[in-house]
Order: structure tokens, then C-alpha cells, then sequence
């Protein structure tokens, strides 16, 4: 085990259950000063662990385990942190409650203030939904958080975002009938079809068009399919996917008591110098959502990535790609804030 497990005990959702026994997992990579103000927050998006978040730390990088603490949590769902595949009933598989991006938020606080006393992060950065968390941060912590920069990710699930999200999910559904009754008897074999759903949304027309897959090792388009999202999505636990579709379809940074579903609001409270990087060709968050949010958050830079890797143009694949969102963390990074 490469991780480490921060104890919830017994928390109350924004959906009002009780979720008995929750926990976070989690890694670290560096070392936290003695200031304590060396901290980088970088949470999971959907269907990753910690290990995906891996390719964007190392020395030399932004995010320099030699001179920044960072903190990887874990989305709950995604089988690490509590999930549907390692709650014991009542709350297991199907029966998994509904989570939202604000808990998962308020559980990172817990885990970055209690186990490790921290009052101030240099910077919360992160992938898909993983940028989700970023902004949240931002707009539930706008005191403790100096720098956000969320890439390929967007404040809330705008239309378009929901029902791709809601294709992977009818796919799932489509192998029980539709019978949420019969959810239980789900396998990981019938992740076969989300995979070929998620296809088609992400990478862009001009990745396939282009065949760039081929430099990803795979002769066919079939080969690509079948080997990339097809397995991919095969490894994931049916259940964990269904909730991290529900926390995904439901995000929105204002929805909480802070903000009472004042989207506007939500943003112009995030007081964090802000880097927003959608992929330029996404779609599945596309940067036009993205350009709408920066233009509400008082200190932020609207920056796309300029690519034809659609979404995956911040999947850490693309070695153009991975630079342009290096170079661009140093930068922020190297900015002062007002504090």
C-alpha cells in the first residue's frame, strides 16, 4: 500500500446520510516546512488514483517535491478513499450514498488541517474533476487558497458535460434493463460498453482523423478502442463508476450553503490568483464553459492549451501538452499574492 488513510468517522453528507466509518486515502510527496506554506493540494478526477496524478511532480517540475509538500486525495468512489466497492452494508455497491464535490472538499480541509495543521496552500491544481475540486477550493476556502489552477475541468457540469455523463451512465444501466433494482448484479465486464461510449468524447475529431493513436503504439482505430478505453474502463468497479457519475453530474461550486446555487457568486468569491486551462478541441469540458468562468473570478488567467488531444490534453500523454501545463503551474507559482 503506497498510500496513507485519513479517518472521517462518521460524516454527514450535504445529502443529509450518514456515511459511518468514512475515510480518505491518500500520498504525499515531499516535505512540509516548517512555516507550513509549501503546500500543494492536487485531488483525483474521475476514475483516477493518486498514481495517475504522478506524471505532473518530480524535480525540475512545478510541482518539486524537493521544494513543495504535495498532497494527493482521493475522490471518494474511486476505490481507495470510501467507495461503494469497500463499504460494508448498509452501504455497499448500489447502496453506496450520494457524494458531492463539496463534501469531498470539506474532507480534503479536514485531512490538510487536522492531520497536518495547515492554514495556508500555495496551490490547488488538478485534471478534470480533479479541477472541479480546484475551483471548489477556492470558492469554499477563499482565505486559504493562493493559487488555483484547474486544467481540462470546469466549475460546474454545464449541459453538455451532464449528458456525456449521462450516455457512460445509461450504458451501465442498459445492462440491467434499466432496472435500478437489479444494480447489484453489475460487473466490471459490462464496463465494456462506457468505455466505447467515452470514445468519442475523449480525445477530438482531428486526434482520430490524424491517427494519433498510432504514436500511442496501436496500428487500428479498433486496436486503439478496444485497448485503450475499452480496458481501460474494464479495470474500474462498476458501482465506484455509478457514483463518481453522480458527484460529476452534479457539480457545481455553488451548490452549498455558502453560495445557495449562485454560480456567479461562487466565482466571484474565489479571491486565489487563478491559472484556467481547458484544452483547446475539448469535448467533454469545453473551454468556451471554461472562458465564461474566468471572465467572473476577479485574478484569473484564461490560458487554453492549444491542442488537438481534446480532454486528454491534460491526461499527462502529450508531451507538448505536459510542458505548456508545467510551464504555466511555474509560473503562477512564481507570482505573489496579496497576503
Amino acid at each position: 500500500m503506497d498510500y496513507e488513510i485519513f479517518d472521517l468517522g462518521d460524516v454527514t453528507l450535504q445529502s443529509g446520510v450518514t456515511l459511518p466509518n468514512a475515510f480518505l486515502a491518500y500520498k504525499t510527496y515531499g516535505r512540509l516546512n516548517e512555516k507550513k506554506d509549501n503546500v500543494i493540494v492536487y485531488p483525483t478526477a474521475f476514475g483516477d488514483q493518486h498514481v495517475q496524478n504522478e506524471w505532473l511532480i518530480g524535480n525540475g517540475m512545478a510541482l518539486d517535491p524537493q521544494k513543495y509538500f504535495i498532497i494527493v486525495p482521493n475522490l471518494l468512489g474511486n476505490g481507495l478513499s470510501s467507495s461503494p466497492s469497500n463499504t460494508p452494508p448498509p452501504f455497499d455497491r448500489a447502496n453506496f450514498p450520494q457524494v458531492t464535490i463539496y463534501d469531498n472538499v470539506t474532507f480534503q480541509h479536514r485531512l490538510v488541517t487536522e492531520t497536518f495543521g495547515i492554514q495556508k496552500i500555495a496551490l490547488v491544481v488538478g485534471w478534470s474533476m480533479g479541477g472541479i475540486q480546484a475551483f471548489q477550493w477556492g470558492a469554499s476556502y477563499p482565505d486559504m487558497v493562493e493559487r488555483i489552477a484547474p486544467f481540462a475541468g470546469v466549475a460546474k457540469t454545464w449541459p453538455q458535460t451532464y449528458v456525456v455523463l449521462d450516455g457512460m451512465k445509461a450504458a451501465l444501466m442498459a445492462a440491467v434493463r434499466f432496472d435500478s433494482s437489479k444494480l447489484d448484479q453489475l460487473t466490471s465486464s459490462d464496463m465494456r460498453a462506457v468505455g466505447r461510449v467515452y470514445a468519442g468524447w475523449g480525445v477530438s475529431q482531428a486526434f482520430y482523423r490524424e491517427e494519433l493513436y498510432r504514436e500511442l503504439g496501436f496500428d487500428s482505430l479498433e486496436d486503439f478502442v478496444t485497448g485503450v478505453w475499452e480496458d481501460s474502463f474494464m479495470k474500474m468497479d462498476p458501482h465506484n463508476v455509478l457514483a463518481m457519475l453522480w458527484t460529476g453530474q452534479h457539480a457545481d461550486i455553488s451548490a452549498n450553503p455558502v453560495y445557495n446555487g449562485d454560480f456567479d457568486a461562487a466565482l466571484g468569491g474565489i479571491k486565489a490568483l487563478a491559472c484556467i486551462m481547458p484544452g483547446s478541441t475539448d469535448l467533454f469540458c469545453p473551454a468556451d464553459d471554461n472562458e465564461y468562468e474566468a471572465k467572473l473570478i476577479p485574478h484569473a488567467d484564461f490560458t487554453p492549451i492549444e491542442s488537438i488531444w481534446g480532454h486528454f490534453a491534460g491526461r499527462g500523454i502529450n508531451r507538448a501538452d505536459n510542458h505548456f501545463i508545467d510551464d504555466n503551474l511555474k509560473r503562477l507559482l512564481a507570482l505573489r499574492t496579496n497576503e
